[in-house]
């Protein structure tokens, strides 16, 4: 975040928050006393220094000094940032409250949640040192789950806490039968993009489920849905597959990222399936049907445009690497922090000439 936002614009960074942001602050318990920092908005501003501004805990308190903020310890203020989790999950549900749903899900009493991963390093680090797996919650955006681990440490389900009625939305880098068995087993579901070949799958009376020749009885832009099944362990588990097929400039924009990436020895086959998006899912089609689970996936794509402001972030500052609560915490504020931009960004370019909302109304002298 550019720092002309933590100081000159900062009433409109406050004018986007919910109207009870402040006194959330010691509901939530972040700011239970008011010792070296006196209110709620000078511990935003801090917070917002360190994380967005990229700077670490010791720059942070000597710059808040500075400036006439506060005068606390790198200590003190990492101790404030690891109290203030909840405060910074509330402030991302008042950004993000209006998500919209597909329609009726909401009320099913499951807790929808977003798995994902990215990598980070060190300050004056050259490479990348570590790999971060976190899990937020639709549609607060909340932060549930945060572990840090070498960058070898790969993008798994079965990494994830899971409860009974738990449903997880993951990208084709989830998409492994260890990681579906493993949630499956705890009681919750997936919806998960498919990985093809790497994801072998049978029909439900056990014979080699002939995906391609599937897709080529879509017709046209109509959702398909097959009843499958794989196998992991000795176990065998149910499952569904729901594609549609793509535009014809969204599957030409995709076979060409796949020549980019592998060159241009790619099986005819390969492509084929490019020309589709194919998600599968635990859910029973019956509860919630094909149009449902696609929408349901593209919103977590549109969601990705938020988690892409939030890994362009995940590149500078300090990472709390060791203590979850603290790593929970700043990861939390850097969601905020993409929100926060989204919505200047867009008050900025689609619907505010002047690039933030007005905050009040001003009457004009001789107008009624």
């Amino acid at each position: 975040m550019r720092e002309e936002l933590i100081s000159a614009d900062w009433d409109l960074v406050k004018g986007l928050l919910p109207t009870d942001w402040e006194a959330g602050a010691r509901q939530c318990g972040a700011l239970r006393r008011c010792r070296n920092v006196d209110s709620a908005e000078t511990l935003l501003r801090l917070i917002l220094l360190h994380v967005a501004g990229g700077l670490s805990l010791r720059q942070t308190v000597v710059r808040a000094q500075a400036l006439g903020w506060a005068t606390l310890s790198d200590v003190a203020l990492l101790k404030r940032l690891r109290a203030s989790a909840g405060w910074l999950e509330s402030l991302c549900w008042g950004l993000w409250s209006t998500w919209d749903w597909p329609e009726g899900l909401a009320a099913q009493g499951r807790r929808w949640r977003i798995v994902d991963a990215t990598t980070a390093q060190e300050p004056g680090a050259t490479g990348i040192d570590w790999r971060v797996h976190y899990v937020v919650q639709l549609p607060a955006l909340a932060c549930d789950f945060v572990s840090v681990t070498g960058v070898r440490g790969g993008e798994t389900l079965c990494r994830i806490p899971v409860r009974a009625g738990d449903v997880l939305l993951a990208d084709r880098g989830y998409s492994h039968r260890a990681g579906v068995a493993w949630v499956l087993g705890q009681g919750g579901d997936v919806i998960v993009r498919h990985q093809g070949a790497n994801f072998p799958l049978q029909d439900r009376r056990g014979q080699d489920f002939d995906l391609l020749a599937s897709l080529r009885s879509l017709r046209q832009h109509q959702p398909g849905t097959w009843p499958v099944q794989f196998e992991w362990e000795g176990r065998t588990w149910a499952v569904w597959l729901h594609a549609v097929r793509k535009s014809a400039a969204a599957a030409e924009h995709a076979k060409e990222e796949l020549r980019r990436e592998r060159g241009q020895g790619l099986q005819p086959q390969t492509l084929e399936l490019a020309e589709h998006v194919v998600v599968l899912t635990s859910l029973p089609p019956q509860a919630v049907p094909a149009g449902q689970v696609l929408g349901l996936y593209r919103g977590r794509w549109q969601i990705e445009l938020v988690f892409k402001r939030l890994k362009s972030l995940l590149g500078v500052g300090e990472l709390a690497k060791y203590d979850p609560d603290s790593a929970k915490a700043w990861l939390q504020a850097k969601l905020l922090t993409a929100l926060l931009l989204e919505r200047l960004e867009r008050e900025a370019f689609f619907f505010s000439p002047w690039g933030y909302p007005l905050l009040g109304t001003v009457a004009l002298e001789g107008v009624s």
